[in-house]
């Protein structure tokens, strides 16, 4: 039987971190005047009591390793327990949320897919809109650590090519995982506070632009306003555009760049193939708006540049209703949600370098089938990829494709109609945010759908975000009697 008190003792750790987290958007309700400060007080109270008693009790089990079947586990309910807890401000709090919806809330910003249950933003405390936005922050941080250290070693979805960059910072081997997480929070929060700057410098508020640049780093979406980003339309969609593409950047490289060494982002396909599709994208979707609908160059190019970048990063703002702009820009943009951007980064959805590998294979059967002599293997960045990391990435997409399948189908049993459960599914596996149709689209939220359509996205939001199998894996019987 597994020993489960090393995990324990990390969520009780975490929990209690995060419930000390909500002093902050207390003392803003507080410096406001607002009495909803003392929601926080109490929400503090809960998550911070019950993890501190968690973390105590499991202390005598906490060892230097933890077992494969641990780690999978932990992986997974640190992204259950954590959304729980942050959920409770939402139930006590002004929006009186019933559970599901609080869960909905909280597990949308904490996997930052970004899709919402509330309306009337604007009306909110200004401590709950902040603790949307810290949500996704800290749900941002902790994926790029997952990431980078985690699923490497557990060889989940092909990540495991990227296991020996986890470490490497320009020649410099990182002895310690706890080094490199480190230097990663602290790249996070400077590349934060420069997008706050940038945000306050083109017009915004600084409480505005506190939470767009957290919800912006951690490509999460969530705004203040019902309108997202249509209350901020010129120069900050400039600005958010391009602090979205630097969140779904690799990680590492800035570690490397900290180091003293730029060259490897410049270097490194995924990047380069990331920029080439959005350049392509956007130069298809305003030539189409100026062709097709006879708009204005800058505005077809600033609204084409920041919906694109959103969406294909999973962000999830919307500065317009892209809906409006014809039947081929819709099909284009779905699609576009199902790309990602870089592994390692505060992006979600299935990532770049997976359709590289795919690619690469494709060719390389190709060449085979062309020159059946000849022996060809697929290459990445210069490298051969071994079988094992092919066949890991193959499993992953076959798996994303059956599971969007059987999600759709499941809204679809709840009563939703084609295009809402489609899209419902792609956004949350994805990690996107809004969907497509009257309900959920841009200009809609998900507050109509029955409470059984939210559990299972609140369940599907949950796996997107750890890449399927770290949640499918535990529950098979076999895994736990390797």
């Amino acid at each position: 039987m597994q020993d489960l008190r090393p995990v324990g003792y990390v969520i009780g750790l975490l929990s209690a971190m995060l419930g000390a987290s909500m002093t902050i958007p207390l003392a803003v309700d507080h410096a406001y005047g607002n009495l909803h400060w003392q929601v926080f007080g109490v929400s503090a109270l809960i998550a911070g009591g019950v993890g501190t008693l968690l973390a105590l009790a499991c202390a005598n089990g906490v060892r230097d390793r933890l077992t494969l079947q641990q780690t999978f586990l932990l992986a997974t309910l640190v992204w259950v327990a954590l959304p729980l807890f942050g959920a409770v401000p939402f139930v006590l709090g002004a929006t009186s949320a019933r559970t599901v919806d609080a869960v909905f809330e909280a597990m949308s910003g904490m996997t930052t897919t970004g899709a919402t249950v509330f309306a009337r933003l604007e009306e909110l405390p200004k401590g709950l809109l902040l603790w949307r936005s810290m949500l996704q922050w800290f749900g941002g941080i902790g994926i790029i650590i997952v990431a980078m250290v985690f699923l490497p070693e557990l060889r989940v979805g092909g990540m495991q090519i990227f296991r020996s960059e986890a470490f490497d910072t320009g020649g410099k081997v990182l002895p310690r995982a706890a080094e490199i997480a480190a230097r990663i929070a602290g790249i996070y929060v400077g590349l934060t506070l420069a997008c706050h700057i940038a945000y306050v410098t083109v017009g915004m508020s600084g409480f505005e632009a506190l939470n767009h640049a957290l919800t912006t780093m951690s490509t999460g979406g969530f705004s203040t306003s019902d309108a997202s980003f249509g209350v901020y339309q010129g120069a900050p969609e400039y600005v958010a555009s391009v602090f979205m593409v630097l969140a779904s950047l690799p990680f590492v490289r800035y570690v490397q760049i900290a180091a003293g060494s730029a060259r490897p982002i410049f270097r490194d396909s995924q990047v380069q193939a990331f920029l080439k599709v959005i350049a392509v994208l956007v130069a298809i979707i305003t030539a189409y708006r100026i062709l097709e609908n006879n708009d204005q160059l800058e505005s077809a190019f600033r609204e084409a540049l920041f919906n694109i970048t959103s969406i294909i990063t999973g962000t999830g703002y919307a500065s317009v209703d892209y809906q409006r702009w014809g039947s081929f820009p819709v099909v284009l943009l779905f699609f576009v949600g199902l790309i990602g951007g870089c592994a390692g980064s505060t992006c979600c959805s299935v990532k770049i370098f997976r359709y590289q590998l795919l690619f690469a294979a494709v060719k390389a059967q190709i060449r085979r089938i062309h020159l059946p002599d000849g022996v060809f293997s697929a290459r990445y960045e210069g490298r051969t990829v071994s079988l094992e990391v092919l066949n890991s990435v193959m499993a992953f997409l076959g798996i994303f494709v059956v599971t969007l399948g059987l999600t759709t189908a499941s809204l679809g049993l709840t009563g939703l109609d084609f295009v809402t459960a489609l899209s419902g599914a792609a956004t949350a596996l994805a990690n996107i945010g809004p969907g497509f149709g009257e309900i959920i689209g841009p200009a809609g939220n998900f507050a109509p759908l029955n409470d059984s359509a939210k559990w299972i996205l609140i369940f599907a939001m949950l796996l997107g975000r750890l890449e399927l199998l770290v949640v499918l894996v535990i529950f098979l019987p076999r895994f736990w009697r390797v």
